[in-house]
């Protein structure tokens, strides 16, 4: 894998030279590192005591989200001590035995074609209950174990629980011509419930997530011409969004998802576009000698963050939606590119160059402090998680590429590496209706 791939400014040419690989898989998940002292948590398995076996372990599925956010560390069912099922079955003292900070028990029933779920959290230094819940209308067992995930997270961490998003990302293959087969896949955020969203034998780039996670748009080069696409996830229905001669490159929806940001260099250099989706009238909002790509919207919608070698390297710059004034925002190094903001608006995360290795870095602007978050040596497409804890992105491992996943602190490290093949340009979805268990 050429280092040249994390060159930001020329992303959907370069792109066309990295993606030689066979890719073809489920995301599997190998956690790295986490927190120093993270809290010890026994998920019991959920009871379940009617006819048949249950197509999803919830307990597992839980107790395996929870481990993987770094800061909780899961007591291996073979160390407790007993079995509770609800509430009143709970004695303190066996956990308490096993050093288990908190406690998750539940059970399953069957009811009329669907499931009814019971769940409790306890706080066992504490010896007391935190929270009783119950699911009615179950249909999907999994999709039930990241929603009570998401529940328990939130009430240990005051933190929104990202176990119900999606991760959307590319990969490749060969068919049976020796060809390559590009594919856009999704999948749950633990790599599982991989589907594919299109395919195509010209290569597939820069794919986006619509604000309510009900679209995804992406570049494709099909008949050899790059265009900006947009597709629904339910009814499978194209838009080509544009195709004009030149670049086509790097769609953003907007907070409201009324406009698309995108790169475009119909008019001779590569310069940063809105288009307002319901009129498809483009506007330009740069106009420099220099290459200007990779726009992503600000989340209150009022500013754009790109790259730019305006400055004689790349950089990231901020351009406001209200007056037009574009303001340098890295100073740190000579290569900064690949830009995004969190969700409260006060850190960028970028591709950031140092000493020769591409990693992934994070700058707080109110600041202007700056923290490499990962040291492996290519590193880039960094996409941050809604919540703004974690973000995912591309990396190297053992000559092939994976998707790593770091926190917003560098503290919590995991790999995401298909079974087979090569994966990269990760997109963290947007909450999905976390509620919707159905």
């Amino acid at each position: 894998m050429s280092k040249c791939r994390v060159s930001g400014f020329f992303s959907m040419v370069v792109a066309l030279f990295l993606m030689s690989s066979a890719a073809f898989a489920e995301l599997e998940i190998i956690i790295t590192q986490g927190e120093d002292n993270p809290s010890q948590v026994a998920v019991v398995p959920f009871g379940w005591h009617q006819e048949g076996f249950l197509s999803e372990d919830i307990g597992q599925i839980v107790s395996d989200n929870l481990e993987r956010s770094g800061l909780f560390r899961s007591l291996p069912r073979a160390d407790m001590l007993s079995r509770p099922e609800r509430a009143g079955e709970v004695f303190f003292r066996d956990w308490r035995l096993v050093g288990s900070e908190y406690l998750v028990v539940g059970n399953i029933r069957r009811n009329a074609g669907s499931y009814s779920i019971s769940y409790a959290l306890f706080n066992v230094s504490a010896g007391i209950e935190i929270g009783v819940w119950t699911l009615q209308g179950v249909q999907d067992l999994r999709t039930a174990g990241h929603h009570i995930s998401d529940v328990i997270y939130e009430k240990l961490t005051n933190l929104q629980g990202i176990f119900s998003t999606e991760l959307l990302y590319v990969t490749v293959r060969k068919n049976g011509s020796g060809n390559n087969v590009y594919r856009l896949q999704l999948s749950d955020a633990d790599g599982f419930r991989e589907k594919t969203i299109t395919q195509s034998t010209e290569p597939l780039l820069s794919p986006a997530w619509s604000p309510d996670g009900k679209e995804v748009a992406y570049v494709s080069f099909q008949d050899g011409r790059s265009g900006i696409y947009i597709q629904n996830r339910q009814t499978g229905r194209q838009t080509q969004l544009t195709r004009f001669k030149g670049i086509n490159g790097a769609p953003d929806w907007s907070p409201d998802g009324k406009f698309m940001a995108m790169t475009l260099s119909k008019d001779g250099n590569p310069e940063i576009y809105i288009m307002d989706l319901a009129t498809k009238k483009l506007k330009r909002l740069t106009n420099h000698y220099a290459i200007d790509t990779e726009p992503r919207w600000a989340p209150d919608g009022k500013s754009l963050v790109f790259t730019s070698n305006r400055g004689g390297s790349p950089q990231i710059y901020r351009l406001s939606l209200v007056n037009g004034k574009v303001n340098r925002l890295t100073f740190d190094g000579k290569y900064n590119a690949r830009g995004e903001l969190t969700p409260d608006g006060n850190d960028l995360v970028m591709v950031h160059r140092q000493r020769g290795l591409f990693h992934i870095g994070v700058q707080n602007l109110k600041d202007d402090t700056f923290t490499t978050l990962t040291t492996t040596e290519l590193d880039e497409s960094p996409s941050i998680a809604p919540n703004g804890s974690m973000l995912i992105y591309a990396t190297s491992f053992e000559g092939r590429g994976v998707l790593g996943a770091v926190s917003i602190n560098g503290k919590v490290k995991y790999r995401l590496p298909a079974r087979e093949g090569e994966v990269r340009e990760p997109v963290w979805s947007p909450f999905l209706g976390r509620h919707s268990i159905k």
